[in-house]
This record gives C-alpha cells, sequence and structure tokens, in this order.
C-alpha cells in the first residue's frame, strides 16, 4: 500500500508538466553507505572479495559491487563518481564523491582505530567541496585549451547539479554505543541542525537542487542479530532490534520536519526528504517475495557463536584460521557483510526512489530540481 501511495503522488502533482532537469554533475556526501573509494584511499587498500560482482577488482566499495548513488548516476546519464581523496585515474568533470565511510555529521570524540569512525565529517566534506569549488573555477579559467579543461567541471554547472546526502547512519551507531537514551534524544536536533546548516551552506554558494536521504533501519542489520542473548522482546515483526530502530526513526522524524525548514529558508532551492528506511524496511519484510534469502543472513564473513569475522578478513578460531570469504551468489542475499547491501539489494532500493516512491515530493529523480 505504501508504494501505491507514492505512486498515486507522482501522477498527483502533475509530472507531465514539468521537464526532466538538466545535471550534469552530481555531489555526494555521506558514509560508507555511499562510499566509492575514498575511505580506501585515505586509510587502506581495500582488498578482495569486495567489489568482485560488478567491477572484478576491489575498489573501495562497501559491498560487492555498486552503491545507490551508482545507480542514481547510471541513471541520471552519469559516469560512476570519483572519490575526491582518489588520485589516481579520476575525472571531476561530472561531480565528486566527498563520502567516506565512518564519516558522521556531528564530529565525535572517538577513532577509526576504535570504533571505525572517520575523521571526514561532514562538516569536513563541506570544506573539502568548498576547496574544489574554488580551485576547479580557477584553473579552468586560467588553462586556454579546452583539452585542459576536459577533467574539470565548467563553473556555471555547479548551480544546476544535483547535490545527494546520505549520512547519519554512524551518528546513531554512536548513539546506541553509549547506551544513554536521554544524550541521545538530545543530541538529535543539533545533528540534523549541523546538516541543514551544510546544505544552507552549499545554497550561499549556488546549489540549488538537494537530495537527502534519511537513515536506515540500523537495528535490522544482520552484524547486530548474529549474537546470543537476544530476547524476543527486543525485536520487533520483522526481527530487528526495536531499541536501534527506535532511535533511526527519532533521528528520521527530526530530518523531515528540519528539510521542510529547510525549503522556507531556502526559496530558490528544490529539497528531496528520501525515505531510504521504508524502502529498505519495505525490501526486508519481503526477502522470500523479492527473490533474496532471509534478510538475517550474511554473504562474506564469518559470523557464528558470537564471533564475528568480517568480510576479507582471516582469524584463528580454536587453533584453526578462518578465512570470512564470500557467497557463492550475493545476488541472492540483501546483506553483503553484515553491516552494507548487496550490489542486488542496493539496486532494489535504487530502482524505487529513483521512479519517486519513497520521497516527498514524489517526483522521480530525473525531475527533482523541481519545486511541485
Amino acid at each position: 500500500m505504501k508504494i501505491l501511495l507514492y505512486v498515486f503522488g507522482v501522477e498527483s502533482v502533475g509530472l507531465k508538466e514539468f521537464p526532466p532537469c538538466n545535471f550534469g554533475a552530481v555531489y555526494n556526501f555521506g558514509d560508507s553507505n555511499s562510499d566509492t573509494g575514498g575511505g580506501s584511499a585515505a586509510f587502506w587498500r581495500a582488498g578482495p572479495p569486495s567489489d568482485q560482482t560488478f567491477f572484478g577488482r576491489p575498489i573501495g566499495r562497501g559491498s560487492d559491487g555498486r552503491l545507490n548513488i551508482d545507480f542514481i548516476a547510471k541513471h541520471l546519464g552519469l559516469p560512476y563518481l570519483s572519490p575526491y581523496l582518489d588520485s589516481i585515474g579520476t575525472s571531476f568533470r561530472y561531480g565528486a564523491n566527498f563520502a567516506i565511510g565512518g564519516s558522521t555529521i556531528r564530529p565525535q570524540n572517538e577513532s577509526m582505530s576504535l570504533n571505525g569512525v572517520s575523521p571526514f565529517s561532514h562538516d569536513i566534506q563541506i570544506v573539502q567541496y568548498d576547496n574544489f569549488k574554488a580551485r576547479t573555477s580557477y584553473f579552468y579559467n586560467q588553462v586556454k585549451r579546452n583539452s585542459h579543461r576536459i577533467n574539470l567541471l565548467r563553473p556555471q554547472d555547479f548551480s544546476t547539479a544535483l547535490y545527494v546526502f546520505d549520512i547519519g547512519q554512524n551518528d546513531i551507531a554512536a548513539g546506541s554505543r553509549k547506551n544513554n537514551d536521554t544524550d541521545f534524544h538530545a543530541s538529535v536536533p543539533d545533528i540534523v541542525d549541523q546538516l541543514a546548516k551544510a546544505v544552507q551552506n552549499l545554497y550561499d554558494h549556488g546549489a540549488r537542487t538537494f537530495w537527502i536521504h534519511n537513515t536506515g533501519p540500523i537495528g535490522c542489520l544482520p552484524v547486530s542479530l548474529h549474537h546470543h542473548g537476544i530476547k524476543p522482546e527486543e525485536l520487533h515483526k520483522q526481527g530487528c532490534l526495536k531499541t536501534q530502530n527506535d532511535y533511526s526513526i527519532e533521528f528520521n522524524r527530526k530530518l523531515k520536519d528540519r528539510v521542510i525548514k529547510l525549503r522556507a529558508e531556502l526559496p530558490d532551492a528544490a529539497v528531496t526528504y528520501v525515505d531510504i528506511y521504508a524502502a529498505k524496511y519495505e525490501l526486508i519484510g519481503n526477502t522470500k517475495k523479492q527473490g533474496f534469502f532471509d534478510a538475517v543472513d550474511i554473504c562474506c564473513g564469518f559470523h557464528e557463536d558470537d564471533i564475528q569475522v568480517y568480510c576479507g578478513n582471516k582469524q584463528k578460531i580454536n587453533g584453526t584460521e578462518i578465512y570470512a570469504g564470500s557467497c557463492e551468489n550475493p545476488s541472492k542475499y540483501i546483506s553483503w557483510d553484515g553491516v552494507h547491501y548487496s550490489e542486488a539489494a542496493n539496486h532494489w532500493i535504487a530502482n524505487h526512489i529513483i521512479n519517486g516512491s519513497f520521497r516527498d515530493p514524489p517526483l522521480p529523480i530525473t525531475h527533482a530540481c523541481h519545486k511541485p
């Protein structure tokens, strides 16, 4: 019923009245859900078996293949986004990806080595974008030959680009680690305000079209469910952890309220709220119907008897070395490594958000520059 309501919404806003947008570039800010290799460029060399399904070699995505941001770029007729921090074989003619695995909206007093929190928080990603835009515009205007401009975006194209935000999951994870509901609920308004300030900053520098994902149901991540001692009353009907999902729901509710305010504060902007939580929850609740195994199953990694060996790693268990490799058919799994989604699941989710479902306003992404 939820999907039908959203599809009806597309018709109700009069899609035929709007021409397709001319997005010449995409700029993405986020965490590992949309990191196309930035974390690998910054911290570690990506290793097998990641990226095996589509790319055939490790290139730094947290999946066996493509992510939602890849399918977004493809749908818009653009190349896959190069990570901003990757210096080899990159082209920024059609945008850039500032997402880094482990990133948060609000800087955390934690570290990558301690619990995987990236130092490239959202405010740093925005600073990187500001520098990128200034330097790109400078060099574009300095060079005289078109051949020297081939990998540089035209300065006038920054205002017509699509700006994507896919971040917040690690802020929620940090809140759940502290196990203090009062502190977490008190922090949410500041977290979403910091995201809103980033949007405001981009708007002040000419950006006009924003596509903002909420966060998924982190209580449904299989890595959290492969533990002994979870009591039945801690789970809801989909078998996910209630407390963690409640954190996601609280964050998403505040985020949506803030997006509504942004629309009033930024009169020339088109701001879309994308309900990633609903899309992922829809898939998790209909795994068999959609051709997947159980949502709790993990393709890559060893997660048994409270022993966690993450995808691609080795560990000795009772004197035997265990290699946490990939399953034979990742396309049958929703979860790639217990935390991130498989390419097949990402493709399903992307198809549903691209066409106007699970979105407010319910326009397809090709028309996201319009304000119905």
